[in-house]
This record gives C-alpha cells, structure tokens and sequence, in this order.
C-alpha cells in the first residue's frame, strides 16, 4: 500500500489571522521569559551561511518533498506564453527560484516542460521557462548541478547572498517574468527583508511577478519553541542554527507595496494533515501571496 495512502490534505484560504486560545497564548508569553542572548543572535546572523550548508551536509537531497503542488497553488507557472503582458507568443519565460535548495520547486517544473517537448518532438518549448536557481548555501547549489536534469541549457545554478546585491551580477536587469520565494525569507533576519525585495524588484520587468510562500503567525512549529529560542518579536532559533520567522498577512503586503509592488493576492493558509490510520491531525499556517511589480 502506498504509504501516502492514509493522508488526507485540506486548504483552506482566509484573510483572518488565527485567534488564540488562552493556553497558546500562555505559550507564546513562556518563550518572552528567555530570550536568545544578543551576542548568540549576532553570531547566528554571522554563521548563517554556515549552518545552512551543515544543514545541505547532513541532510543532501532527502529532507524536503519535491513541491509539485506549486503548479496547482500559481496558474502563471502553467500558463501559457502570451497570456500575460510581458508575452509574446512563442517567447520563452525567464524564472528565478530563490532559495532553491536541493531544487525541489525548479526541477519538477522543468521534467513536465522536458515530457512536453518530448511530446511534441521539439528542442526547446517556446511556451516554457528558463530557469535561474540560487542559494545562499554552495553545497545546496553543488546539488543542483549534479541533479540528472541539470542542463545549462534549459537552467543556470549560482550561489547567492540575496540580502546583497550579488544576484546582479548573474541575471540582467529587468530581464525575469516570475521570481519564486517558497519558503526562504523566513529564515532571513527581518532587518533585510525590505533589501532582498528591493533586489528582486530590479531583476524583474515591469509586471513581473513574485509568488510567496512562507510561514503563517501562530503556526503550530511557532507555538512548539521553548524559552531561549525565542530572537525577537515573531523570529526564533532552530536547534541546528537556522532560523524562521512566522509572517502576518499586512505585514507582508506593506513590505511588498513599499518595495514597488501591487499585491494582487495574499493570504493566510490553513493546511491540515490527517493519518486517518494513525489518527493524527497536524494543523500549519502558511501566508501565499503574488504581488506584481509596478
């Protein structure tokens, strides 16, 4: 039997954010007893990269699912060349998957696009992408290279600090139809969001877009940290180093209107999994968004 089998996934969207009850809120006052001392803070932004290339070391290409559900969550991955303004027919779409690990989100887009110009007896899919994929850790980005379908010439790997404007030297301004942050600013310190929005914004042509997807506030790995994990206000310490921050939904739509955005969706997420064998209930909250560059 497939060991998925038992799963049952449901979604629900809402723009209300979750209401505590007085037992999490008693939680989230417990993690306010002991905070992360500064100069382990200071240090944790330091080794940031450190930790996260352990993190690669340890756990290679296992720890993360590939993410086909992106396909059903963003239409515009699937949409055809020409449906959108900065299209014209037959033109092929420049994407950018920031964070991209081990290539769990660009690779499964680029095996159904490669099935597709099999099917059609083509070299190159005019309705498709080229992708660029970056990591803030090289041993994540050395994974990607030696993944079966890296080909430069249907995608191009670099290492990048995007909280720099490193990302510069490696795409051209103005040049890409969709950015991708599926779970990657949440673990940069809040300090830097607005510069790693802006430096996006200027790689993206006029109505290109951002598709978001990040950690919910309140979602239940946020309520789980003991005191002295707790860094500031919604940003906590993982126990390997890395760290995540838990987003409001207002708080990622002025980031994104500061930074020269329109939003056009952004919303909370609530995602439960049910072992109905198991008889196991595990409830998250995400925020997903798009937002457009003006």
């Amino acid at each position: 039997m497939d060991k998925f089998s038992n799963l049952r996934i449901n979604e629900e969207f809402t723009e209300k954010s979750k209401v505590l009850s007085d037992a999490e809120a008693q939680l989230l006052a417990e993690q306010d007893k002991r905070l992360v001392p500064e100069f382990k803070a200071n240090k944790l932004e330091i080794d940031a990269q450190r930790h996260w290339d352990i993190f690669y070391k340890r756990n290679e290409t296992r720890f993360f699912k590939d993410r086909h559900w992106t396909t059903r969550e963003f239409e515009e991955l699937l949409a055809e060349s020409g449906e959108t303004d900065n299209n014209r027919p037959g033109r092929r779409r420049v994407l950018l998957e920031v964070g991209c690990g081990v290539g769990n989100l660009v690779f499964p887009l680029l095996e159904e696009q490669l099935s597709r110009m099999k099917d059609q007896h083509t070299a190159e899919d005019s309705n498709g992408f080229y992708f660029y994929a970056c990591d803030f850790s090289p041993r994540a980005v050395e994974f990607v290279k030696n993944h079966a379908l890296y080909d430069v010439k249907h995608i191009t790997a670099f290492q990048c600090d995007i909280t720099t404007e490193q990302v510069h030297q490696h795409i051209s301004l103005e040049s890409l139809d969709i950015c991708t942050m599926i779970f990657v600013l949440s673990a940069i310190h809040p300090n830097k969001f607005e510069k790693v929005i802006q430096n996006l914004a200027k790689v993206l042509k006029p109505g290109g877009l951002v598709l978001f997807r990040d950690y919910g506030l309140y979602d239940m790995a946020q309520l789980r940290f003991k005191p002295g994990n707790k860094i500031s206000n919604n940003l906590y310490m993982r126990q390997d180093g890395t760290r995540s921050y838990y987003f409001a939904q207002d708080e990622v739509s002025q980031l994104f209107v500061n930074c020269g955005f329109d939003v056009i969706s952004n919303h909370y997420v609530n995602r439960r999994t049910l072992n109905v064998k198991e008889g196991i209930d595990v409830p998250r909250i995400f925020l997903q968004g798009e937002f457009r560059r003006r």
